[in-house]
């Protein structure tokens, strides 16, 4: 998707939705203010005494603006005004009990319009509707300090996630075709069906409740394990993800009992075998095939444990 996409995407997002809540009408929710006008009303309500001057930041308005709407409050009962006990020099504003049972109807006027939007979706979709809100927030603001990744085991849903992504990254990044998403099924299908627990596992690294990677250990044999399908998500390249999850690969199966760890991999994926290197696996063999679409140098790697 290009950028323009993108931007039209926004665009159209944003005039269904300021339709759909009423962003367009002169009395928002029906009642007698407008959008800004609520929102200074929301801003007032969030703490007992704000200043003027951090309404403005939070909201990105004018000063002038701010001014106006807090004295019409003042005139309605809605807000009052105090010095404030550190600074002399500024003022709080605090909602007066009028104000504050003006504040809970339009609050609860807004809750019942979010809540007509969603009340014909299922469970599962009001689901992928809040985690999808939450990573457009996170894309479009992200959060000065990174939430950190957690690694987990497998959930329902998480194999056609993983093979997904197989499908969606290399096809993108490295141009293979359907055979790297056959693959990617094969192995998730026998995983699900012949999970040994005590010997076999799946890791999901998942951030914010959004799934940023994985990679798999299973069974080739009572002394050889297989590690499989490592991946992170763009996004999660260059944190250290990826040494998490061969690192946990690594200490399960010495756990289990395991003598040696292989895996395939291919030259193309420098990242990759650059963490192989680092945790002491080696390569054994290379040959070249064409299974994705294209001719690719693939390897074998081999730890002794």
């Amino acid at each position: 998707m290009t950028e323009l996409d993108t931007v039209a995407a926004i665009r159209r997002f944003n005039r269904f939705y300021t339709r759909a809540i009423g962003v367009l009408d002169r009395a928002y929710l029906g009642g007698p203010y407008t959008v800004t006008e609520a929102r200074v009303l929301y801003e007032i309500a969030q703490t007992d005494g704000v200043t003027p001057g951090a309404i403005c930041a939070a909201l990105a308005l004018d000063a002038g603006y701010v001014s106006r709407i807090v004295a019409r409050y003042e005139r309605e009962g809605l807000v009052s005004r105090a010095r404030s006990p550190s600074d002399g020099r500024s003022v709080l504003l605090r909602l007066t009990p009028a104000g504050r049972e003006a504040f809970l109807a339009l609050d609860a006027r807004s809750a019942g319009k979010a809540a007509s939007l969603v009340e014909r979706l299922t469970a599962t979709d009001r689901s992928r509707l809040a985690a999808a809100l939450d990573q457009a927030q996170v894309l479009l603001d992200p959060p000065a300090k990174p939430t950190p990744a957690i690694l987990r085991a497998h959930r329902p849903g998480d194999m056609g996630w993983v093979i997904e992504q197989h499908a969606l990254i290399y096809g993108r990044e490295y141009g293979w075709g359907a055979g790297i998403e056959a693959v990617t099924a094969r192995i998730c299908a026998d995983f699900l069906e012949k999970h040994d627990p005590g010997r076999e596992r799946c890791w999901i690294a998942e951030r914010g409740g959004e799934r940023i990677g994985s990679v798999f250990l299973v069974k080739e044999s009572e002394d050889v394990a297989r590690l499989r399908l490592l991946l992170l998500t763009p996004g999660a390249r260059g944190l250290g993800l990826g040494r998490r999850l061969v690192e946990d690969c690594v200490a399960f199966a010495r756990e289990a009992g395991y003598r040696e760890i292989v895996l395939w991999t291919h030259a193309v994926l420098t990242a990759a075998r650059a963490i192989y290197a680092s945790v002491g696996f080696q390569i054994e063999e290379t040959w070249t095939h064409d299974e994705f679409g294209k001719p690719e140098v693939s390897e074998t790697w081999r730890l002794t444990l």
